[in-house]
């Protein structure tokens, strides 16, 4: 356990740094256990387990906030407990009661509250929770048994950047995910293929990749572990949920924010990495719990790089970030009901 008051909150980044309290319940003979919290720390696990093996095993990202009036608030938890099943179902392996998930992190974070960044620092406790197959097997078939964990981490900006410009390189040589797979799951299988392509663009000099889809190479999928957005023809475009993107939390309040809030129509649809080239493209961004909402300033395809707003975050980029951040802090009253207290 890392001492809360050995950690610099104004300058961290997205790196692992261990708290002091996790939760683990173990799932056997068909039911759930109460679970318990612990100490943050190892435990044994077979190598034969299913998770090493095969992995079976799936995690959720949320982030507990601080107001400025010293409030702890979670984003739309209950989402997260609803995307941790949906993904579970697509793994085999089994629910855990969305009200029951919700309490626990709620318990979670309460343990581990003096992590948590100050409002005004930027910062955030990631909260991780984790399901996997634990029990070991031989042969591809779920497990008997199974572990969820709940762990925290205070983390700063996911990109060095924070709201600035990052430079994005279209790949044509790698896909995240194809239809009939797990792309819309948050299983830990879809993140390890990922490792290489962004290894390979990062010493380009690029932030991240920009997915395609993996029948046509043309339409635009995901950023790395980001939902994509962009403003064409005055409208806020992104993605259709086809089944290879992950179903963004932030990616729906987004596009609810934008209707309602800012009164820009949405389109959700099959996009080609060419309209970006496209002067009707007047501004592009990626969204995401760790990602929260950062400004795309360049995209570039063998050589061929389209910059935008000469870098700078766009006004609809602005607007909606203000607005997400604003509720998420506190700082904007919460009409949606998005937000949950600690």
């Amino acid at each position: 356990m890392v001492d809360p008051k050995d950690i610099d909150f104004y300058s961290l980044g997205f790196n692992f740094i261990e708290t002091k309290t996790m939760f683990m319940a173990t799932h056997k003979n068909g039911k759930w256990n109460e679970g318990e919290l612990m100490p943050f720390g190892n435990f044994e696990i077979s190598p034969a387990s299913c998770v090493i093996n095969y992995g079976q095993g799936i995690f959720e990202g949320m982030k507990a906030l601080k107001g400025k009036n010293g409030e702890i608030t979670l984003f739309r938890p209950k989402e997260n407990a609803k995307r941790f099943n949906f993904s579970a179902r697509r793994m085999l392996m089994p629910e855990y009661d969305v009200d029951k998930f919700v309490d626990t992190v709620k318990r979670v974070v309460k343990e581990n509250e003096e992590y948590i960044p100050p409002y005004d620092s930027g910062g955030a406790l990631y909260i991780r929770p984790i399901l996997f197959g634990y029990g070991p097997i031989l042969g591809v078939h779920s497990a008997e048994e199974f572990k969820l964990i709940i762990f925290t981490v205070p983390v700063g900006p996911y990109f060095p950047e924070g709201f600035k410009g990052i430079n994005l390189e279209i790949s044509k040589k790698y896909t995240r995910a194809a239809p009939g797979g797990t792309g819309s799951a948050k299983t830990i299988c879809n993140y390890a293929g990922t490792m290489l392509p962004a290894k390979e663009s990062k010493a380009r000099g690029f932030a991240q990749i920009l997915y395609l889809d993996a029948i046509h190479m043309e339409y635009i999928e995901e950023v790395g572990a980001a939902n994509f957005f962009a403003m064409i023809n005055g409208k806020l475009a992104t993605p259709r949920k086809s089944g290879t993107i992950l179903e963004g939390i932030t990616r729906e309040s987004i596009l609810e924010l934008a209707s309602k809030k800012l009164g820009i129509e949405i389109e959700e649809r099959d996009m080609s990495y060419k309209e970006l080239y496209d002067e009707s493209c007047t501004e592009v961004f990626c969204a995401g719990t760790a990602a929260v909402i950062t400004p795309i300033a360049s995209v570039t395809l063998e050589g061929k790089e389209r910059i935008f707003n000469n870098r700078e975050p766009g006004e609809i980029t602005n607007k909606v970030y203000k607005l997400l951040t604003g509720i998420q802090r506190l700082d904007i009253e919460d009409e949606f009901g998005w937000i949950i207290k600690v």
